[in-house]
């Protein structure tokens, strides 16, 4: 089925870029070197500012744009890790223009363009609000084969994994765990409730062009959950008429494999008028069973994915997009794997099936002071899953799960308003989410149906030096009475060239709704503990401020970037969980409930500094506090205290990567990152009582090392090896056998581990 589909995907691929059709005959060419080296650059997209005309530089650094209508128009060019370059050029006169560009590169990416900011594409440098990319490069140098592998690289975001039986991942953002943070593709929510479950892991690398991430409360802007933050994934866009195959092999622990390969082709068409870029990957992953008790710390594992994204340019002005992937995730955790599940001590299956698509329609106006864009996606969840102890023959479960999205988007560009220029965004979303959980054997159904209808306005007025940024939006959640108003307040200074002063207020919310990532079956104690809200549970919400100083100088060739940020969020109705008894199955029960609240505060700091384009070295750290407003009783062992510090945040953490390029094919990278100290909750069964742990501090270092051979025809050939977590920093108390508590779990993801992979890029 697999093949079929794409040999499907790659005939409907030659139709549409076969197509053309008869345009105007000026034609603007040229080719972009390196200002400092004089090298050509391959790969820079050449557009035209307010259209849809663009294409992207060859292997060699040229560029040709063909049957271009009589005008005059602003060039840009721009580029991954170079500075953007705007250049006004006249067409009425000429039937053929040569227009050579030198640029300069920008290792720091302030130039780079983002759109988390303000829904709207803009310069990093004067963007609103802080807005931190991780490219293709992050992922390639960091071994990352997921998004969840790659996020740790970034001041205030850390990744953990929550259950040994199920691997459950989840990204914090400044201090507060996965639920608080939105994560979009492509800037729009389809990412459902059901997919947050294990969607970090389920999201490839080699889909995604890159990642934007922006710390606070962000539901003025996305909705829903963005409170600690809001994740982008930017996927990959046809640019050039290329294949690349990659192979990248972990060996965990020296001996388990994990093997990731992947596939991207991508193909435009002569005129630029069309293009497809088709991706797959497959991942293999063996359990792996730390401490030799028979039960597996990390699951097995087998991922296929295979989609498609493509572009027709309907004229000049307008563009309609189109992307779609399947996504296949099998999972299982605990022992006897040779076994059926109902067959084992204890087991965690999961077998997933997303289908996930959209449409985008662009229109600009000639004058380019006008943007409307339509947009549509929908997801299709089917699961089966099993979750029991003890040869459970109940723990069989099936889940369907429905999500549409659908919305518009309108900007206007004017040239002033009262006292500077200004930009007007508005827009309006429709989601649905509807949701289906049966676990027959234990009686537990749960039915889902959620409708979220939003509008959204903002006007910020901006220029080089200064920007604000006014705005809120409206959210009408099924589940809560009345409509939440959530408003933005955000303001940028730049006295100078060297530094950029930023001050923001945002807030945030969640619903109580029924299914989260955080309610599904664990194994505690040799029974399964199951999550239920309480009947009066009240949407949580947020008040997010923070405070910035930018500064970046460039000395000759030495780029460099410092930033400091203090951030302080007030959560109102915290949602808690707290246990409240046992099923007659013998099940725990975990129920989910307001208390008064919560504080979370802190710094990011963050350096970047490249002596040369051979070197590069970035580092950040967090310190944070979290505490409830009042302590809470976790356990029903009255013994423990109440706790006010929240559980799995530690005070400080942070990350390092260096890349170094060795000469123009070898290339070196050491990344790695630091976890402080922080209190878990260890429950009875392997141990006695519940019990407070206060963990070690982990440092968790990576190498890896690269080779390319340049083979004929363009061809290229990578070979590339290393070590994960070098130091073999990992947790080393992990509970054994059958009455383990799996969610006592911390630390890295992965103990002492070898890699290696081969590339080869046409």
């Amino acid at each position: 089925m697999k093949i079929k589909l794409v040999t499907l995907l790659i005939l409907i691929l030659g139709q549409v870029v076969g197509y053309a059709q008869n345009r105007p005959d000026e034609h603007l060419f040229g080719h972009i070197t390196n200002k400092t080296s004089k090298e050509y650059v391959p790969y820079i997209h050449v557009s035209i500012k307010g259209t849809t005309i663009g294409t992207t530089t060859d292997a060699t650094g040229h560029y040709f744009l063909k049957n271009l209508p009589s005008g005059n128009y602003t060039m840009v060019v721009s580029g991954m890790g170079y500075k953007t370059i705007e250049k006004e050029i006249d067409l009425t006169s000429v039937k053929s223009l040569e227009m050579d560009v030198e640029i300069e590169e920008d290792q720091i990416m302030l130039e780079s363009v983002v759109v988390s900011a303000n829904r709207n594409e803009t310069n990093r440098r004067e963007a609103p609000t802080i807005v931190n990319i991780i490219s293709p490069q992050l992922f390639e140098n960091t071994n990352a084969v997921c998004l969840s592998q790659g996020l740790n690289f970034q001041p205030g975001l850390r990744t953990e994994i929550d259950c040994q039986n199920c691997g459950l991942p989840q990204v914090r953002i400044n201090g507060l765990d996965g639920t608080y943070s939105q994560i979009l593709i492509d800037s729009r929510p389809i990412y459902s409730a059901l997919q947050s479950v294990y969607g970090i892991e389920q999201i490839p690398a080699n889909m995604i062009e890159r990642v934007e991430v922006v710390r606070g409360g962000g539901s003025a802007l996305f909705g829903t959950n963005a409170i600690g933050g809001t994740i982008n994934v930017i996927t990959k866009d046809p640019a050039t008429n290329s294949i690349a195959l990659a192979t990248a092999s972990t060996f965990i622990g020296g001996r388990t494999p994990d093997i990731n390969t992947t596939l991207n082709a991508s193909v435009v068409s002569d005129d630029n008028k069309a293009g497809m870029t088709i991706f797959g990957s497959t991942r293999q992953r063996s359990p792996y069973d730390y401490n030799g008790d028979g039960f597996s710390e990390i699951t097995k594992l087998n991922v296929q994915n295979i989609g498609l994204k493509g572009f027709y340019k309907t004229g000049n002005y307008s563009k309609l997009m189109v992307e779609y992937h399947n996504l296949y995730n099998y999972l299982r955790g605990g022992n006897e794997f040779d076994l059926p599940v109902q067959q084992a001590d204890i087991a965690e299956e999961a077998e997933y099936e997303i289908n996930t698509g959209g449409l985008n329609y662009d229109v600009f106006s000639k004058n380019n002071k006008h943007h409307f864009t339509i947009f549509s996606s929908a997801q299709l969840i089917n699961r089966t899953n099993y979750a029991g102890t003890q040869q459970d023959l109940n723990g069989f479960g099936k889940t369907d799960g429905k999500t549409f999205v659908a919305g518009g988007q309108y900007t206007y560009s004017m040239d002033r308003l009262l006292f500077m220029p200004a930009e007007l965004t508005t827009g309006a979303e429709y989601k649905v989410d509807d949701l289906q959980d049966d676990i027959v054997g234990y009686n537990r159904t749960t039915n889902q149906h959620i409708t979220i209808k939003s509008a959204y306005l903002q006007n910020e007025w901006k220029n080089k030096q200064w920007s604000l940024l006014l705005g809120g939006r409206f959210d009408k959640h099924r589940l809560i009475e009345g409509p939440i108003l959530s408003p933005r307040v955000n303001l940028r200074y730049n006295p100078n060239s060297l530094f950029s002063f930023r001050t923001s207020y945002s807030t945030g919310f969640r619903a109580p709704q029924v299914y989260d990532e955080d309610l599904h079956g664990t194994a505690i104690g040799g029974a399964i503990s199951f999550i239920q809200n309480n009947p009066d549970l009240k949407p949580e919400r947020s008040h997010s401020f923070s405070g910035s100083i930018d500064m970046d100088k460039t000395v000759g060739t030495v780029q460099t970037e410092f930033l400091i940020e203090g951030f302080y969020t007030n959560l109102n109705h915290v949602f808690v969980l707290n246990e409240i008894g046992t099923n007659p199955d013998g099940s725990f029960i975990l129920e989910r409930d307001n208390t008064s609240g919560a504080v979370v505060k802190g710094i990011n700091l963050e350096g970047k500094i490249v002596p040369s384009t051979d070197l590069q070295v970035q580092l950040g750290m967090t310190f944070q506090n979290s505490n409830y407003k009042v302590a809470q009783q976790w356990s029903d062992d009255h013994s423990l205290a109440p706790q006010k510090k929240m559980f799995r945040s530690p005070d400080r953490y942070g990350y390092l990567t260096v890349f170094y390029q060795v000469d123009k094919d070898f290339n070196a990278s050491l990344t790695g990152t630091y976890t402080g100290s922080m209190l878990v909750q260890h429950f009875a069964g392997y141990i006695q009582n519940d019990q407070e742990v206060n963990t070690p501090s982990f440092v968790d270092l990576n190498l890896k090392l690269s080779y390319d051979f340049r083979l004929e025809g363009g061809t290229k050939l990578q070979l590339n090896g290393g070590v994960q977590n070098m130091l073999n920093s990992y947790q080393r108390d992990f509970d054994k056998g059958v009455l383990r508590d799996s969610k006592y779990i911390y630390g890295p993801a992965l103990p002492r581990s070898l890699t290696i992979g081969f590339k080869v890029m046409i």
